[in-house]
């Protein structure tokens, strides 16, 4: 998801402004989505990558993922758990391609068995506007 850069209508900043001006009458719900992934289609983007014809990843991508500010809250049941978090992943490729993802993660965790697996997951980026040539890396 992406997030608004137009005020929301409860801003006091446009307050002397044109009150139409600039204004997002969505700014406090979520943004657009930039990828809209499934299980189904995450196991597909893995199956390219690993038959060495996924282009976008040749040369491979280094990747540093920095997580901080995690916090873990009670889901619907015993079971489930939200876990926020907020993220810079930092890629680089090839001698001069350098990208920065940052942002915050949502994610639901439920234990299965003896272990937890993340349910679903939504990140929301920072960036309105994504410069990077390609997306081809799992946050």
């Amino acid at each position: 998801m992406t997030r608004s850069n137009l005020y929301p209508r409860s801003s006091k900043a446009i307050a002397i402004l044109n009150p139409g001006r600039n204004v997002d009458e969505t700014a406090d719900e979520d943004g657009l989505a930039v990828l809209d992934e499934t299980k189904k289609t995450l196991e597909g983007r893995v199956a390219r990558l690993e038959t060495g014809m996924a282009w976008a990843e040749d040369p491979p991508s280094r990747t540093r993922h920095l997580i901080a500010n995690i916090e873990v809250v009670p889901g619907d049941t015993p079971s489930e758990f939200g876990v926020y978090s907020n993220f810079i992943v930092y890629r680089s490729r090839a001698e001069t391609e350098q990208d920065f993802y940052v942002g915050m993660r949502r994610d639901a965790l439920r234990r299965v068995g003896g272990g937890l697996l993340i349910s679903s997951r939504k990140i929301t980026l920072d960036q309105n506007v994504l410069v990077a040539k390609n997306v081809s890396i799992f946050f």
